[in-house]
């Protein structure tokens, strides 16, 4: 958020400013769901990606930075749903119960948050709907609006083929000194 009209003075001194008006930055994208939405949606991206080999939640766990009782957690409940099969002991693991073209993000989300936020309105839920829209009702809106679209539109499948991620440079492969030294002899010859 912007201040207008207000010079710059000492933080502690602008909370006793009496009421400024708050222009919002242009709208950045903003997610109504919570870390373990998030979670779930790392969880079911990693097993898009896998298609069609089984990962155990070990595995899992370890490529989103999750830990492994929370992955496994994420697993039963996914499983639940019907979105993820899961098959125990030696070979085993997880993969996605249907293609990944027909498994949306809000069928994810919506098994770990509410997709739907009663009143957003900062002015609390007696205000909007009931009296003039607040200042940022439209915004709010807006942002909304935008989120539940890229929810029920984006499809798992986005997650198939991933780009390769760099692979980190083994040190049999770095440059030594005298492999340096050795290319600079040559080159200047």
């Amino acid at each position: 958020m912007a201040w207008v009209g207000v010079p710059e003075i000492p933080p502690r001194s602008r909370l006793r400013l009496p009421a400024c008006k708050l222009i919002p930055e242009p709208a950045s994208p903003m997610f109504i769901y919570g870390k373990t939405a998030s979670n779930g949606i790392a969880v079911m991206s990693f097993l898009a990606a896998a298609t069609p080999r089984r990962a155990g939640s070990a595995e899992i766990a370890a490529a989103r930075n999750i830990s492994q009782m929370l992955t496994a957690k994420l697993l039963t409940q996914l499983s639940s749903a019907g979105l993820v099969t899961g098959q125990p002991g030696p070979g085993g693991g997880y993969t996605l119960a249907k293609p990944a073209a027909d498994i949306r993000l809000v069928d994810i989300v919506s098994l770990f948050s509410p997709t739907e936020v009663s009143s957003p309105c900062p002015f609390g839920s007696d205000w909007c709907g009931k009296n003039e829209p607040c200042p940022l009702h439209d915004t709010i809106i807006g942002m909304m609006d935008k989120n539940r679209d890229f929810l029920e539109q984006t499809r798992l499948s986005v997650f198939e083929n991933p780009p390769a991620l760099p692979q980190p440079m083994r040190k049999r492969d770095a440059p030594t000194k005298t492999t340096a030294t050795r290319a600079n002899r040559n080159s200047a010859s």
